[in-house]
């Protein structure tokens, strides 16, 4: 048993069970960003939110505990994404990165944008050409230092 075992019993109660990732982080008390990224793996459950987690999707003990255990990140399986929507996301870094970073560099000076210092919300906003996805993304930022 591994870690993606677990995510993967998760996702297939989540859709026999048809478990919305919105209810399920009301539940443990975290945005549904977090609780979707650490559902899939990517983030590591405390003890309370992880006995939480098992008993909306019916894990066992030993795998409760595997959603308290640091994973391995980044689950996406190739260097080029092929899934359509996770390739709209890489198409974005590759046209407009060197823009975001020009921008931040600009503004901040020499230095990154924190991935672990950092929050997510993804919402719909209704517009009349269409739905719009809004991401706001929000990192701390981490300047170089001299030395």
């Amino acid at each position: 048993m591994n870690r993606l075992d677990i995510t993967e019993k998760i996702i297939a109660a989540k859709v026999s069970k048809g478990i919305k990732w919105s209810d399920v982080a009301d539940k443990v008390g975290l945005s549904k960003e977090w609780v979707t990224a650490g559902c899939l793996g990517q983030m590591t459950f405390d003890a309370k939110q992880a006995k939480i987690i098992g008993k909306i999707f019916g894990l066992t003990a030993e795998e409760i505990k595997w959603l308290q255990v640091v994973p391995y990140k980044g689950s996406l399986p190739t260097p080029v994404p092929t899934d359509p929507l996770i390739y709209r996301w890489y198409e974005i870094v590759s046209v407009y990165g060197s823009t975001i970073k020009e921008l931040i560099h600009e503004e901040f000076g020499d230095g990154i944008m924190s991935a672990i210092d950092f929050s997510m919300d993804i919402e719909r906003q209704a517009d009349p050409k269409g739905d719009r996805v809004n991401v706001v993304l929000s990192g701390k930022f981490l300047p170089y230092k001299q030395y």
